[in-house]
Order: structure tokens, then sequence, then C-alpha cells
């Protein structure tokens, strides 16, 4: 296997990865931590090699190595830990939801809060959290929860912390685990996605915003943990429509799920084996088109902390990546620069492909080369000290997707860079 990235630089955070979110137009992430703080940086513009001679100094990594990873504004948003993150299409508003109970929209931009709503209880009359959020369209936000319910929320109307949801579902038995939205079809006349899929616990289910659950999988008898659709896939008439969502499971196997065909997995690929079952698959997203070796590729991040890329059609891993040596990867997604980023325990990664490295470094000294991923700018604030109590909630969440391994000593090599005003 070949590696088709390259490693541009490492970004410590203060605590624990829980969610990333990448800004629909702009060079933006957003991550949300396990101690409630939310964080926004702004990633070096991408400079293409026949750029490199024009472009100012300190405009790119590819072709200079010493850009700056700019904190836009950080902010301590929840009591507990920062669950889940979601931009609205246009990428004007930042959700995010927390184990203090409450959804906050915020300006992008700015990190002001506009808005604010707060769960309902769990049927027991608890509190409940959150486990994801998606703006499935300007009208319409998703939200689910640990007590496996998925509540809709009408954008429309002016949200308070007395905010009750336009619709609740309860498409699983256990807290949903991965939501991806169904492109319309071709007859759609608003050309915004009605329905998604949702896998929570051992089933995967469909369900559409005006119809509710239309169906649910039967028991896969193995934890579904994350999932993607993937469209433009050669069909085949009366076995194929070229159109499927991959999901995958706590023990190293993508399944994958024909369109329209919702009771039963249709093909399988194993990620990571082992006897007693692989390392778990709990992130994934697919390779942009212009990304990659033009095949249809998805990027698997697994919990013994690497990164797998997956080939569809002969359906195997061609590439393997290591993001951590102990932590696994919980975020995954590529920019608007197609530089994917990968994220799990306390750093961000940032890779961009091999090739296109190796053509913006043309001519230089190997030495340039080397130090190329090893200069970087570091991120506002030091709050690593109040990370302790927030971490503790999620621990037993975290070890169901086997996110915590072996108590080894990490290395603190590996390209990691220090970051100015982070103790």
């Amino acid at each position: 296997m070949t590696a088709m990235f390259e490693n541009l630089c490492t970004l410590p955070l203060s605590s624990d990865l829980f969610a990333q979110a990448l800004h629909p137009t702009e060079p933006i992430l957003a991550v949300g931590l396990s101690a409630g703080h939310v964080q926004s940086f702004r990633l070096p513009a991408v400079v293409s090699s026949s750029d490199d001679e024009e472009a100012d100094a300190n405009t790119s990594v590819i072709s200079t190595g010493t850009s700056t990873i700019d904190t836009e504004w950080r902010t301590r948003r929840h009591k507990g830990s920062c669950r889940t993150l979601a931009y609205s299409g246009d990428g004007e508003i930042l959700y995010s939801a927390g184990t203090d109970g409450i959804v906050k929209a915020a300006s992008s931009s700015t990190g002001q809060v506009v808005s604010k709503i707060l769960l309902p209880s769990d049927p027991s009359g608890k509190p409940d959290s959150p486990s994801l959020l998606h703006a499935l369209s300007p009208q319409t936000l998703l939200l689910a929860t640990d007590s496996a319910a998925l509540h809709l929320y009408d954008l429309r109307a002016p949200s308070t912390l007395s905010s009750i949801p336009s619709q609740t579902h309860r498409p699983h038995d256990d807290y949903i685990s991965s939501l991806t939205p169904l492109p319309p079809t071709a007859t759609s006349t608003s050309g915004l996605s009605k329905q998604w899929v949702t896998t929570g616990g051992t089933t995967l289910a469909v369900t559409d915003l005006r119809r509710g659950v239309l169906v649910k999988s039967e028991d896969q008898e193995d934890e579904l943990l994350c999932s993607v659709f993937a469209g433009g896939l050669p069909s085949r008439p009366g076995r194929s429509s070229g159109e499927k969502v991959l999901v995958g499971s706590s023990t190293g196997v993508l399944t994958l799920w024909e369109r329209g065909v919702w009771d039963d997995q249709h093909e399988r690929i194993i990620v990571d084996g082992g006897r007693g079952g692989g390392e778990s698959l709990d992130a994934i997203v697919l390779m942009p088109d212009d990304v990659g070796d033009g095949g249809t590729n998805v990027v698997v991040g697994v919990g013994d902390g690497t990164i797998r890329i997956v080939k569809l059609g002969k359906n195997k891993v061609i590439g393997e990546l290591r993001h951590d040596e102990v932590e696994g990867v919980v975020g995954l997604g590529f920019d608007v620069g197609g530089r994917m980023i990968s994220g799990g325990g306390s750093t961000i990664k940032v890779w961009q492909e091999k090739m296109n490295l190796e053509d913006a470094d043309e001519g230089e000294e190997d030495s340039d080369e080397e130090e190329s991923g090893s200069k970087k700018r570091a991120a506002d604030g030091s709050d690593s000290g109040d990370a302790g109590s927030s971490q503790e909630e999620d621990r037993g969440r975290k070890s169901r997707k086997k996110r915590r391994r072996a108590n080894r000593n990490k290395n603190a090599g590996n390209g990691i860079i220090g970051l100015e005003g982070l103790e």
C-alpha cells in the first residue's frame, strides 16, 4: 500500500477532541472539546506550485512550511463536554451541543451566540445529552440524543430556551451514532434532502421529513458507528442503482447498503481484521472527486489511531496513514482546498496529497523538505487545567467505541508543533 497523503502539521489541543466540523466555503475548522470549549481555526490558503513564486511567504503551508494556523475565536461554550458541532449550509452559523443539555447557535465568524435551544428530557424525565447535530436544510435542524431520540427543529421559528421540537422520532433503541442525509431524487422540486439514514446500536434506519421512520434494518449483531453516502458508482440493472451508504462497525468491517434496499447489507469490506474482530471504525468520509487517483474512495478513521483509504469497486484497502499511536481517530473531513483533516485524542492533523507536495517542493533542498511540516503556530489560550471533570463524564461512551487504548507512553514527536501560548 502506498501513502496517498503527506502530513503537513499537527495541531495540539487543550483537551480531548469530541467533535470537529469544516466550513463549507472557507478553510476554517471548528473543534469541540471535552472541557466544553469550542474553537475556530483558520487554515492557511492553499497555493499551487505554479503560484509559489508570486505567493507571500506566509500564505502557504505547501510552499514554505512556515504558514500559520490562526485561532479566530475560542470560548468555553458548554459547562460539560461539547459533544457535537455542525455548520449551517451557508456556513454563517455554527451549531454546538453539550452535556449541559443546551444547543447553541453562534456566528461562525465571531463566535457570538445568537440563539439557544434546551434539549427535551429523556423518556424517564431525566436530562438528555446530545450525540449528533446536522443542519438538513435552511429550514430544518436535526438533533440526535443518547436516549435514541431524533428531534427536528424548524429554524424559521425564533429559538429560545423553551423551544419544543416540531417532530420527534425514535428510529433506534440505542443512542444515534451517525446521521447521513440522502441526496434529493431527480424528481425533487426543492433540491433539498428530505430523507436521512441513521445508525444506532446494531441497526440502520431511514427517516423521512414528512412521514417519519420509514424502515429499520435487521439486527446486524455488530455495533454500527459511522456512515457516509457514495453515489456515481457503477450501476447494474436490477441489482444496483450506483448509490450506496457505507457503514463502519465496531469490529473493523465496512458494510455497503444499496439505496432503497434497507433491510440488510449488500456487501462487506474488511478494513481491519483480527481473530477476535478488528478495531472499531469510528469515522468515515468520502474523498472528493478531485483528490486521489480519480476513483471513488472513502477514508476511514480506526480505533487504533490509523487512517485507512478504501477503494470502492475493488472494495479493498489501498492506503494507510497514522494519526496517533494510542488514540483512535474520531473526526475526518476535507476542507475546501482538498486537504484532509483528521482528529483524535488531543490533536488535529492536516494532510495534503503527496503528489502535490512533491510538485511544490521540486528543486528544493532535502533539508527544506524535512522542516516543511515542523513550523506552525499556536492556538490562543491555555485551558488544559479545567478538562478533568468534563472528561470523566464521557469516559464510558468513549470506551464503547474502543477509543481508549492501553495506557502507553505517547510519543511527543511525529512532527507535532509547539503552539505559542498553550501550556
